[in-house]
């Protein structure tokens, strides 16, 4: 269970961000990075991974650099339809990286299991930061998103053995088709990623089913 909760401001970390600890003192613990979509904050999926009852994580979760309407933030703004404008996409995976690394200073992260886990805009951050570095993490949980094979990026696509994946979408997404979550599957596949891949008969959003078939999974590779 995640008991404890700190705000650090961008003073102290490229990004504001809470900070949630599990009951059990350690020196290092599997590290669960949420990244929330577009128009939420940081406040948004920490309850959904405390729903998957995964013991012993230390969870971190930023919030997106950019404001947006209704007091929420976001990770980029579009150009088209599964691409990020470059003039906002850019500045904030830069952003996200050094964050990544900052963290791993800052707090008790186990090293070799670093887990990436993202929402909609999340994912594709999550997707960006893990696939241009992917030895640096233990795998990514991508929900509704997309990879940004589009956006000028240069993502490791060839090998990505030892990369764990679980990737969720719905078939009424009506945000994010269901055909970018099947390319994802088909490409990281192709790359020889561990991928589970996971439709569901639901819109843009996370059901009971998601969060049952995630905790197997990640039971697996994080504690």
């Amino acid at each position: 269970m995640l008991i404890g909760l700190t705000k650090n401001s961008s003073a102290s970390a490229s990004l504001q961000h809470l900070v949630f600890y599990p009951t059990e003192s350690r020196t290092s613990y599997p590290t669960i990075v949420a990244l929330h979509g577009r128009g939420a904050d940081y406040s948004d999926l920490p309850p959904f991974i405390k729903a998957l009852n995964i013991p012993r994580v230390l969870v971190v979760a930023p919030r997106a650099p950019f404001t947006f309407m209704n007091g929420g933030f976001a990770w980029y703004g579009l150009q088209d339809e599964g691409i990020p404008s470059s003039d906002s996409f850019i500045p904030s995976l830069n952003r996200l990286r050094k964050f990544l690394k900052e963290i791993r200073g800052i707090y008790p992260v186990d090293d070799k299991r670093v887990l990436l886990l993202g929402f909609s805009q999340g994912t594709v951050m999550a997707y960006a930061a893990g696939l241009q570095e992917p030895n640096a993490f233990k795998g990514i949980v991508a929900l509704s998103g997309y990879i940004p094979t589009r956006s000028g990026l240069s993502l490791e696509l060839e090998d990505l053995s030892g990369l764990a994946v679980f990737i969720s979408h719905g078939t009424d997404d009506e945000l994010i088709p269901v055909r970018y979550g099947r390319e994802a599957a088909k490409m990281l596949t192709q790359a020889r990623a561990d991928v589970l891949y996971r439709e569901y008969s639901m819109g843009h959003q996370i059901i009971e089913e998601t969060i049952v078939d995630l905790a197997k999974w990640m039971r697996l590779w994080v504690t």
